[in-house]
């Protein structure tokens, strides 16, 4: 694949001005009452529903994110029980490179967006938390939630099912996505904006570079001329 440089720029302006839409107004302007209004839309039902608290607490916990990784998982293994050995070979690596991509460009966001801020259960005052609700372990709050790390991860495996596997294993991996993203939100660990923004911004930016270039294809020939070989004893 050559390297479409106009388009990498335009994805990363794009990325830069939903940012500083959301980053350079007072108080963040119109996202503030987004992200209000949805916060306080979900979380006025805990006081009045025991399922509607279980079910937050149980997306939210710990094994549900186990569940992402499974709902993941059995997306690239349809195309690896399709392929041949060869190709078995190449969609693990893939698999090796996309890890090692979301790792870089999480661990980039994370430090180079000035930004700092509590959760929205933590920001506003007498709300309902699940964990207050229920004494079971789940995530409901978080003292630093921007960019939304699990909402950036699910996308950055979206964009490689979409460079690699096409347009329909992309389709299935925005709904993983959204499946597994949206729960933070509705229990108050993330505002809307922390995906929406925050996380959208990090893929916009980053990850242009690397499926957009020859960044990698490179990676994973580098992966397959290193990496060892099962021996078929056959």
């Amino acid at each position: 694949m050559k390297t479409r440089l106009p388009l990498i720029l335009l994805l990363n302006i794009a990325g830069l001005a939903l940012f500083m839409s959301w980053y350079l107004p007072v108080n963040h302007g119109l996202w503030f009452p987004v992200d209000s209004g949805i916060f306080h839309f979900f979380s006025q039902g805990l006081a009045d529903s025991r399922a509607y608290v279980w079910f937050l607490a149980i997306t939210n916990n710990r094994a549900f994110d186990g569940c992402s990784l499974l709902a993941m998982g059995c997306l690239m293994l349809s195309f690896w029980l399709k392929a041949d050995n060869a190709g078995r070979r190449q969609i693990v690596i893939i698999g090796l490179v996309m890890l090692l991509s979301a790792v870089i460009v999480n661990q980039l966001a994370q430090h180079l967006m000035p930004v700092k801020r509590a959760s929205p259960s933590l920001f506003f005052p007498n709300v309902y938390r699940v964990s207050d609700l229920l004494h079971i372990s789940t995530k409901d709050a978080s003292k630093d939630s921007f960019p939304g790390d699990h909402g950036m991860m699910l996308l950055i495996f979206a964009t490689f099912m979409w460079r690699y596997f096409g347009h329909k294993a992309f389709t299935i991996a925005l709904i993983i996505f959204v499946v597994f993203a949206f729960p933070r939100v509705m229990i108050g660990a993330h505002w809307f904006t922390d995906i929406a923004v925050g996380s959208l911004t990090a893929v916009l930016i980053g990850m242009p570079w690397i499926l957009l270039t020859q960044l990698s294809d490179k990676t994973i020939a580098l992966f397959d001329r290193f990496l060892p070989t099962a021996r078929n004893n056959n």
